[in-house]
């Protein structure tokens, strides 16, 4: 469907048009009309169905049309909860794009920078306003934030915020919202605990599910390499001598891992950062902006920092790592998956990651491709070898701890012969 049919306001058309946006994607089909009439809203859908849309144009065409009425400071009218600081950048980046042309102030919030510009902005008014839970409940208790007058509630990425511990917050944030509202709620999962907070804030709700985990990797071409763990980075710059790999979104478990990666890769002369919860928030902008312009070819993140991360596209994502959670495979790769088209997906796969990979194909319904012909093919090492190591640890972990015993029994008999003489 065109979005010019979708009952949206000529200002927004103008700029959705402006952006290059002329056909609506699944979820804004199915969840703007419905918005419109005021409806809260329920939808299961990972990053990049165009969600951001989905529920910005309608809170924007709301809000300006009550712009006349409004006299004095403006108060915020909307608010928007993201689990990080680079998807809350981006949410507001969305609003200010797709309401260019109203007279509606939009303002980010987020940890990690000083408070001090969040708060002169706030001091001035805004309508709408984007927020990372841990910074916003600062700011409430602080009294530089008020939420009194929301009209409009949105939740998003709720399932990653409970991964990462911010349920609490979120809870605590509800209880200064007014009860009547509209409220849209977004999840790529819905687990336990995630159902109950939706039940809790939401009425009568329209239900949208778009992009199912099971299919959502359709249009994304897949492949695995299975490569011992000592040869991942032989592989990862063995691939990325492809010239045709124009961007690679490379994924690391882990911050120190991340940052390892980027100085091999850099020791390769393969121009890479990395983008991670360690790194200053001006340092992750920056990182990200280069990789969006073309100046950095590989950005190497950590689950975590990616929530946010959209880059038009992005041609490559590789697994260094597979995830532990499969469901967070499918996020990974959806980056280069973004409204619809196509990419690569590339994953490295350990003897220890085989079981990642089984819940991973399991979860798609889905085998991955394997590649074999590549120079650094798995190989097992025999089980007495692998027995070995462990072995001579324990013996010399015995030893270590006998000495240690033994030591520390010495030390206490002459503290004892010490206190007697005393």
């Amino acid at each position: 469907m065109q979005l010019k049919n979708l009952d949206i306001i000529e200002p927004i058309q103008k700029a959705l048009k402006t952006q290059g946006y002329t056909t609506a994607t699944p979820i804004q089909e199915m969840a703007i009309p419905q918005l419109l009439e005021g409806k809260d809203l329920l939808g299961c859908a990972q990053t990049g169905t165009g969600k951001t849309a989905a529920f910005a144009v309608p809170i924007l065409q709301g809000l300006s049309s009550q712009m006349k009425h409004l006299k004095g400071k403006r108060k915020i009218k909307a608010l928007v909860l993201a689990p990080t600081r680079e998807l809350a950048i981006q949410i507001g980046e969305s609003f200010k794009t797709y309401g260019e042309n109203l007279d509606l102030k939009t303002l980010v919030i987020f940890g990690g920078v000083p408070q001090n510009p969040q708060t002169k902005a706030l001091g001035i008014g805004i309508d709408i306003l984007v927020a990372t839970p841990g910074r916003l409940l600062d700011l409430i208790n602080q009294k530089y934030v008020h939420l009194d007058n929301i009209e409009y509630f949105v939740l998003d990425e709720a399932d990653y915020m409970l991964d990462m511990g911010m349920i609490h917050d979120v809870r605590r944030i509800i209880k200064f919202i007014p009860k009547v509202r509209q409220t849209m709620f977004f999840s790529a999962t819905m687990p336990t605990e995630i159902s109950k907070l939706a039940d809790q804030l939401l009425t009568d709700p329209v239900k949208v599910a778009i992009t199912p985990v099971s299919s959502a990797v359709e249009i994304i071409e897949q492949a695995v390499y299975y490569v011992n763990k000592s040869n991942k980075t032989r592989l990862l710059v063995h691939l990325l001598k492809n010239e045709d790999i124009i961007s690679a979104l490379v994924f690391s478990r882990t911050k120190h891992g991340a940052n390892k990666i980027v100085k091999l890769l850099e020791k390769a002369g393969i121009n890479a950062e990395a983008i991670h919860g360690n790194k200053s928030q001006n340092k992750r902008q920056l990182a990200l902006k280069n990789f969006k312009d073309k100046k950095t070819r590989v950005l190497v993140a950590t689950d975590i920092a990616a929530r946010g991360i959209d880059v038009d596209e992005l041609s490559h994502v590789i697994n260094y790592n597979l995830p532990e959670v499969p469901e967070t495979y499918v996020h990974r790769i959806g980056r280069t998956g973004r409204a619809g088209l196509g990419g690569i997906a590339i994953s490295f796969c350990d003897q220890e990651e085989k079981s990642l990979l089984k819940e991973i194909e399991k979860l798609t319904s889905k085998k991955v491709p394997v590649v074999s012909d590549h120079p650094y093919p798995l190989v097992e090492m025999p089980i007495e070898l692998k027995e070995v190591p462990t072995h001579k640890y324990s013996e010399s972990k015995t030893k270590s701890n006998h000495k240690r015993n033994k030591s520390s029994s010495s030390q206490k008999n002459n503290n004892q012969r010490k206190r007697v003489s005393n």
